[in-house]
């Protein structure tokens, strides 16, 4: 049918414009932050696009989400200001009838969200999770580039060396600065090598000198040694710790139904409910004036957007304290979504546009 057909188009076209532009931006925003944290030496430089990736994967559902529901607002707006919806309805067919051709060609977009929510969501998080715990469990040696200082992860001490091979298991030149308590050491040696025990990571120095001194009593020792080992990391094979819920798979949220773990359960399966009850929400929000030149059903659309995501992030923060049940969460959050866009959709079928259907009897005045 032309109706269908067109109408399935045009949602298409701008759906796809609508997700570049929300790519580019939020993409924008990423790299900033990833070379931010980069920068102050949070994430490792040679890590950045490949969390950049894992970011833009893990906020994929919601800008999906997002970009659906922005072109049907987008798509039927424009169909009230071109009066071609007063031609639809004065035609018979009412709001409703589009929910059929919109669902048609917004399905795989839907199944895409809660793949990616249910499935994609945890793994990203997961890889996420272990790139930046294996760049925090570096030894302190490592952290160091030629030629620069660098402090350690705790911040007592400060490195600066001068590499002989490039994966840092030796070094020459090498200066370090300890401060624990009241009590500060400079140590400096020609040469310096990692050694490698069941324990920890050690820094032996050779052909050095060590002077330590109290800050409060400022007295100083000086000491020369051929061989000094320092402590400079635990042992990068230590047992990583646990894993934050969401980056969980849903099967072992399912199998451990604890507190936090269905509430990152009710966040996931919220948010494949959400897109869906949105692209409701968007046909009776996309109703606006044909003489009024003005986008404010799309202000308002955002802003019914940002309120429905909030209550899902807050329906996982009440799960999560035991506030309310899984079930019941989803339930008021979800099911009322559903039940209002069914209301605002009759009302816009039977209250605004009645009089397409219905017209009003003309009366004439009998003669005398």
């Amino acid at each position: 049918m032309l109706f269908d057909s067109t109408l399935r188009r045009d949602v298409a076209r701008t759906f796809g414009a609508t997700l570049v532009v929300i790519l580019t931006i939020v993409l924008t925003m990423f790299l900033i932050r990833t070379l931010g944290q980069a920068a102050v030496g949070n994430v490792s430089p040679q890590d950045v696009v490949l969390l950049l990736g894992f970011t833009s994967l893990a906020n994929l559902p919601t800008m999906l989400s997002l970009s659906l529901f922005i072109a049907v607002v987008v798509t039927l707006g424009r169909m009230y200001r071109e009066s071609e919806m007063s031609i639809w309805f004065a035609s018979g067919i009412g709001l409703n009838r589009f929910v059929r051709p919109v669902l048609r060609v917004s399905w795989p977009v839907l199944v895409v969200v809660g793949l990616m929510a249910l499935v994609v969501w945890p793994w990203v998080n997961q890889q996420s999770a272990e790139l930046k715990e294996r760049f925090e469990r570096r030894s302190d040696l490592s952290r160091v580039a030629p030629g620069q200082f660098q402090s350690s992860r705790d911040g007592s001490r400060v490195f600066f060396i001068d590499r002989d091979q490039a994966d840092g298991a030796t070094g020459r030149n090498v200066f370090i600065l300890i401060r624990k308590g009241s009590n500060e050491s400079v140590t400096t040696a020609r040469t310096g090598r990692i050694d490698h025990t069941p324990e920890a990571d050690f820094l032996v120095l050779d052909s050095g000198q060590r002077n330590e001194q109290d800050l409060k009593t400022n007295e100083n020792t000086v000491s020369r040694f051929q061989s000094y080992r320092i402590q400079v990391g635990e042992r990068a094979s230590q047992q990583a710790t646990a894993l934050p819920f969401k980056a969980r798979p849903t099967l072992d949220l399912l199998m451990n139904p604890e507190p936090k773990a269905l509430g990152e359960l009710t966040w996931r399966v919220g948010l494949t409910l959400g897109s869906a009850n949105l692209l409701l929400l968007a046909l009776s929000l996309s109703a606006t004036q044909p003489r009024r030149a003005s986008n404010w059903n799309l202000l308002f659309a955002l802003l019914a957007f940002v309120v429905y995501y909030n209550l899902i992030n807050l329906s996982q923060a009440w799960v999560s304290s035991s506030r309310i049940g899984m079930g019941a969460a989803l339930a008021v959050i979800h099911g009322g979504a559903f039940v209002l866009a069914l209301v605002m959709l009759w009302w816009r079928d039977n209250g605004t546009h009645l009089s397409w259907r219905k017209p009003a009897p003309i009366r004439t005045r009998a003669r005398a």
